[in-house]
């Protein structure tokens, strides 16, 4: 299957280097490379990419403003949103994770994480920046008082899903951990995003670490 990707940033010569990175991958094809957040938003909704790949800071909308667009709340048939940028801030890893990002890299990361991610993201998986995660994860570490519950409540081999979920396991790693197949991991998946209303696993995560279930 070839991954269709639109790339969305304001600087040229990035938009040629990711757009020669991602041509030259057997199962990627750029479908469009846009400057600003406001042609981004169009030709996604005009050509229905299988991932995003956008800057924050772009001219008419940023990368979170896109984010949330495409990707955020509410949203019909949500698109899948990775986010690259330079900007190694705490507020746009939040902001952006929270509008529906299923990836967060920084632009100094290199081309091989920068195809894990797109490919994480075609599959339905997130890759989060390893300098970013440990800041993340210390962050949502400190359980918030008033957590949101899921209105059913997960089953033990749901919660030790969304452990292993939660220290980045991959859905491979997760059936191996816990000696069951894929299809039964990607199974309890679901039931647990409909649970929690989550859009994805980054939510699964920042639940968990949010209500206490990892520490």
């Amino acid at each position: 299957m070839t991954i269709r990707v639109l790339i969305a940033d304001d600087q040229e010569l990035v938009r040629t280097g990711f757009q020669m990175i991602l041509d030259a991958q057997p199962d990627m094809d750029v479908v469009a490379a846009v400057a600003d957040g406001a042609d981004a938003v169009a030709e996604a909704r005009r050509l229905r990419p299988d991932v995003c790949l956008l800057d924050i800071r772009m001219p008419k909308l940023d990368g979170l403003e896109v984010t949330r667009a495409l990707a955020g709340p509410g949203v019909e048939n949500p698109m899948r949103v990775v986010i690259v940028t330079t900007f190694d801030l705490d507020e746009y890893v939040y902001g952006a994770l929270r509008a529906g990002a299923t990836g967060f890299l920084l632009k100094d990361s290199g081309p091989t994480l920068l195809i894990e991610a797109i490919r994480a993201a075609a599959t339905g998986d997130a890759l989060v920046s390893p300098s970013v995660t440990v800041r993340l994860l210390q962050h949502l570490a400190q359980p918030k008082r008033g957590a949101a519950q899921p209105d059913e409540a997960l089953t033990e081999r749901e919660l030790d899903v969304v452990r292993l979920v939660a220290r980045g396991r991959t859905n491979q790693e997760v059936a191996a951990e816990l000696f069951v197949s894929l299809s039964t991991v990607k199974t309890h998946l679901g039931s647990i995003q409909a649970k929690l209303g989550a859009r994805n696993r980054v939510e699964i995560a920042a639940w968990a670490w949010e209500s206490g279930v990892v520490s």
